[in-house]
């Protein structure tokens, strides 16, 4: 199976409006910034995101909203775009908001083939809304159920011509979940390399999980928010 592909444009044929994309990062950091703007450059739209926020007004999936492409966010984090929270509060996306360790379970619990798992987190709060609860060990927990997606999108520092993925610090993040939870797998990779070249002991994701892989052309690696002290 040929899993390299040219260019993000190449790596992203296939999907179509109305799916749901799963796509890896955590803020700016770990974003697949190339697939993102290559999707931003087509006519694709009515789709359902599932990322832990979703970037800043004119980067990462900021620039999906502006061109109204998203119809549905499930995040964890939406406090950065302005955008986003116009759209949201006029109605014009709809949004589900799910506590960060939730999301990451259910992607996790997505890719391993369970269907749902209990967990104390949002008990008490709108998120239980219309959820199952039961009591362990004497405190209640609410039934979520698995995300699973038709393209997962994720970023990685170097991955091989089979698709095993390396990922650099904490640009892991929920790229690693993400991977596993996607029908088909995309991997941009800052360095791509010869299958033999990764040692597999530092192999974050196999490749058994990704279907395409391709060496972006560049990355801003934009700085979310800059914090620094005056010189003395």
């Amino acid at each position: 199976m040929n899993k390299i592909y040219a260019n993000a444009r190449e790596a992203i044929a296939g999907i179509e409006s109305g799916m749901t994309l799963m796509l890896g990062g955590f803020g700016l950091c770990g974003i697949p910034e190339n697939s993102i703007a290559a999707l931003a450059d087509t006519d694709i739209n009515n789709l359902t995101c599932i990322s832990n926020n979703a970037g800043v007004d004119d980067f990462g999936l900021g620039l999906l909203l502006q061109s109204r492409q998203i119809r549905k966010m499930i995040a964890s984090y939406v406090g950065e775009n302005a955008e986003f929270e116009r759209q949201m509060l006029s109605g014009e996306l709809e949004v589900d908001l799910i506590p960060q360790g939730s999301l990451a379970e259910r992607c996790r619990a997505g890719g391993a083939g369970i269907p749902a798992f209990f967990t104390p987190a949002g008990f008490g709060t709108e998120v239980a809304e219309g959820k199952e609860v039961r009591e362990f060990n004497g405190k209640p927990h609410i039934l979520e159920s698995a995300l699973t997606a038709d393209f997962a999108i994720v970023k990685a520092w170097k991955g091989d011509k089979h698709g095993n993925l390396i990922y650099k610090g904490t640009a892991r993040n929920f790229n690693p979940v993400m991977a596993m939870a996607g029908k088909i797998t995309i991997a941009e990779v800052e360095e791509l390399v010869e299958p033999g070249e990764l040692d597999p002991n530092f192999v974050h994701t196999p490749g058994v999980f990704v279907q395409r892989i391709f060496q972006g052309a560049k990355f801003e690696k934009r700085i979310e928010q800059r914090t620094v002290r005056e010189r003395t």
